[in-house]
């Protein structure tokens, strides 16, 4: 009777195994708090973020909102990081970057929308980003895997793609308006023609990433850097990646992504409220607004890359570091350009003159990185000095 009833309980031992996989505690509990604030905020939080504000309450509000932000977003990255290991390179690391980006443009619309005059937000968030995804987070990654490792190897040519989309978006969204206007701003048509351009060319590169162009964005076989031997591990993985998949596991990943995304959007125009009011009374750069949006955007995903950087996978940190910004400046531009014509607010997108010198020196330095097929962490090193000069530029100038 024994030997009848062990085989009988497995499935049911297997499932509970499945379950608790798909479930665990610190997903819970990351849920659970997050909306939990949600709650609160949504019954006291008009009585704390009115004015006059209390100073006190002010400032526990907004660690409150940057904690949960925090957290929710480290379970996004969470939750992508299991759908990107499900579904392979380089539809795991999509994943992943459009739901860190969503976050992004979500944070901007709230201040965008907010009660304040930021004319400059979304410019000073795509540069911040610029500047901590492609020297602090690269340079990391860079230093940290090169140390270890010596040397790595990546898909030149797919890094090649990502400059060369980065080049062109960024340029026309954050150098040109400067000189189509004195102002730094796009007019009417300017506006509705480059966001449509934009978000066509951002379309086209997801579609080739997706398609038949997957192979430039995965990692290439140790001491083979021909396309051929790219190919043929695109094929392998194909091959192996329909025994692998997991549609019920895929599915409800899906949806606990969305409930930690979720959170975050209800919860960014509080937060927006909490950083205008920052800024004003401390007197700080009103940049740094765009400096905190990246911060909290981008923590877990730059984690996430250094990680992978210190297993030897660089092509997964840069498809991380390259195509976060890519899809960065894809979605955002064209986010913020149309909530400014439809609610007639004031967009201002050209950069300065000494953040165009800090873009030039970024695109031609992350240029110079990835020109070989194999990393250094000579050109880490650099990149960190450059985002040393950001930090300081950034609160003296």
């Amino acid at each position: 009777m024994k030997q009848r009833s062990e085989p009988a309980a497995m499935p049911a031992v297997n499932e509970v195994a499945s379950l608790r996989s798909l479930f665990p505690p610190l997903t819970i509990i990351r849920l659970l708090i997050a909306w939990l604030v949600v709650a609160v905020f949504a019954i006291w939080g008009k009585q704390w973020l009115s004015e006059p504000f209390d100073s006190t309450i002010a400032v526990l509000c907004f660690l409150a909102l940057f904690a949960t932000i925090i957290m929710a977003s480290f379970g996004v990255v969470g939750e992508a990081d299991h759908l990107a290991h499900q579904l392979g390179e380089p539809y795991g690391t999509l994943i992943l970057t459009l739901s860190i980006v969503s976050i992004e443009v979500i944070l901007i619309a709230s201040v965008l929308l907010g009660p304040g005059e930021f004319p400059t937000i979304g410019r000073d968030a795509i540069f911040s980003v610029m500047m901590i995804i492609l020297n602090l987070v690269t340079g990391l990654c860079l230093l940290a895997g090169g140390l270890r490792y010596r040397e790595q190897e990546y898909n030149a040519q797919g890094a090649v793609t990502y400059l060369s989309l980065i080049t062109v978006l960024t340029g026309l969204a954050l150098v040109l308006p400067n000189y189509v206007s004195g102002t730094g701003e796009f007019n009417f048509v300017q506006a509705v023609a480059f966001s449509a351009i934009t978000i066509a060319v951002y379309g086209l590169f997801l579609w080739m990433q997706i398609g038949g162009y997957s192979r430039l964005f995965i990692q290439p076989k140790s001491g083979d850097m021909t396309v051929l031997a790219s190919e043929a591990q695109m094929l392998a993985q194909d091959d192996e990646a329909p025994a692998a998949l997991d549609k019920r596991a895929i599915l409800i990943r899906s949806v606990i992504l969305i409930a930690m995304i979720l959170p975050i959007v209800l919860l960014a125009h509080d937060l927006a409220i909490l950083i205008d009011y920052g800024i004003k009374i401390a007197n700080a750069p009103v940049a740094l607004g765009g400096v905190l949006i990246a911060i909290i955007v981008f923590t877990p995903e730059s984690i996430t890359a250094v990680k992978a950087a210190l297993n030897n996978e660089m092509q997964r940190a840069i498809n991380l570091c390259l195509g976060a910004f890519v899809s960065t400046v894809g979605l955002t531009v064209p986010a913020v350009l149309i909530i400014g014509l439809v609610m007639n607010k004031t967009v201002t997108m050209g950069i300065s003159g000494v953040e165009t010198i800090l873009f030039l020196l970024t695109i031609a330095l992350t240029a110079f990185s990835f020109i070989g097929q194999k990393t250094s962490p000579v050109q880490g090193i650099l990149h960190l000095a450059l985002f040393a000069v950001f930090s300081v530029l950034l609160f003296s100038s």
